[in-house]
């Protein structure tokens, strides 16, 4: 019985060896997101996506792995789509949001309730119709499909219900749907408050506080009350001062102002 054990023993410790790593190299990762999602650099957001992608790749596959690598591709796509646009960087978004469809296809695979994999995928293809009516046809059944699945387990997550709010901004074509999205982004923004109350383990992800401002005010912006836009960028920016959108929105309604 002993060497039954023992060997059962030897037989784990590589897989426990290799969990550790890809534990470690995940962490960096997350260390590498926040700081690129501080500074809002590009370059930092490749770097952690490096790093998740390692862990992905050589270590034992986890759903927060190619979580994290989705979340990475998907801030990359948002950190182009808020800079000075040109062809290559279009290029570089679009790869970046089908490199995210990947890495988030992967997770939801590897564990079907993992309801942030679901929410970020429904953004995504929301992304992807915009305001494209065609593309709606198709893409629309997959959008709810994966709302309907990041709901069920995570009605009360807010990065959850802050995507929601952002496809909704996105694939809205009249204002009661904008009013929708911007109820849901205003739910996110308490839930949000909620957590920010709650200790955060080592794996946990904290985004999307400043940027579920950023999106409360464009959703006001579109909705002509530009004072409640402006409200919301200046508390967007008061949180993360190098927020692109937020810093683009801001200058949109207030240029008449004196």
């Amino acid at each position: 019985m002993i060497r039954v054990l023992t060997i059962l023993l030897l037989l784990a410790a590589p897989v426990a060896r290799a969990d550790s790593a890809a534990d470690k190299l995940t962490m960096a990762g997350i260390a590498e997101f926040t700081n690129a999602y501080q500074a809002w650099d590009g370059g930092r957001f490749v770097k952690a996506e490096n790093l998740f992608q390692q862990a992905c790749t050589n270590a034992t596959a986890t759903v927060t792995n190619f979580y994290w690598l989705g979340t990475a591709e998907f801030h990359r796509m948002l950190q182009l789509l808020s800079s000075p646009e040109n062809s290559a960087k279009k290029l570089a978004a679009e790869a970046a949001l089908d490199a995210a469809v990947d890495a988030l296809t992967q997770a939801v695979k590897l564990d079907a309730s993992h309801a942030e994999s679901h929410a970020l995928l429904g953004t995504l293809y929301g992304m992807k119709i915009s305001d494209n009516w065609l593309r709606a046809a198709w893409l629309g059944p997959r959008v709810e499909r994966e709302f309907n699945l990041a709901l069920a387990g995570g009605a009360k997550n807010p990065r959850v219900q802050y995507l929601l709010g952002m496809s909704q901004f996105y694939t809205a074509m009249r204002n009661a749907s904008q009013r929708e999205a911007l109820t849901n982004l205003l739910a996110a923004e308490k839930l949000f408050e909620a957590e920010a109350k709650t200790p955060a383990g080592p794996l946990d992800p904290r985004w999307g506080h400043d940027s579920c401002l950023t999106f409360i005010g464009s959703s006001y912006e579109k909705l002509g009350e530009r004072a409640e836009a402006e409200a919301y960028f200046r508390k967007a920016l008061a949180m993360h001062p190098q927020d692109g959108l937020a810093q683009a929105g801001l200058k949109r309604v207030t240029k008449d102002k004196k």
